[in-house]
């Protein structure tokens, strides 16, 4: 009974770690109740991201593409989201990038490092035939070594099948 108790103590002590992290963890809010004539932040929208930024990237073209198990071939929504990055790319042509492959949990190591490998190989050989030079992509194959979710299950497995294109240099 006392270990039970003590198990409980810590199980709560252990989760009131985890959320005082992640109030933590957030990234700097902005004070929307101050500013000026009640606009906050001065009248700024702080919504909006710079045309050429990482920022504008991420929110308006969109940095990765999901694969279906086992696979390098692009569905149509990576093509789209591709096509839009190339797009991008183009036209902000002092912008570099690299090109992360990655692949769920399941499979050895060495299986999925060389899957998402192919992965950011796809994307890359899709690119540069939208016209993006391949001098300005890299790419790099991290397995399934950087999750963005964990769980034993499909929902969390097609979140992980991923490529993401990172800017790397010559953002605004």
């Amino acid at each position: 009974m006392m270990m039970t108790r003590l198990a409980g103590f810590k199980m709560a002590a252990i989760c009131c770690c985890f959320l005082a992290l992640a109030a933590c963890s957030k990234k700097n809010q902005p004070d929307l109740d101050a500013g000026l004539n009640g606009q906050g932040n001065g009248g700024v929208d702080v919504g909006s991201q710079a045309p050429g930024s990482k920022g504008d990237f991420d929110k308006n073209v969109g940095d990765r593409v999901f694969f279906l198990n086992d696979q390098t071939s692009l569905t149509p929504e990576a093509a789209d989201t591709l096509t839009k990055q190339a797009d991008w790319l183009k036209q902000y042509s002092g912008v570099s990038v690299q090109v992360e492959g990655h692949a769920d949990e399941r499979g050895t190591r060495e299986y999925n490092i060389s899957l998402s490998a192919r992965r950011a190989t796809t994307v890359r050989g899709f690119l540069i035939s939208h016209g993006v030079p391949g001098n300005r992509i890299s790419s790099i194959a991290y397995g399934k070594e950087r999750p963005v979710a964990l769980c034993d299950a499909e929902q969390c497995w097609s979140q992980n099948r991923r490529a993401v294109t990172v800017i790397t240099g010559g953002a605004k």
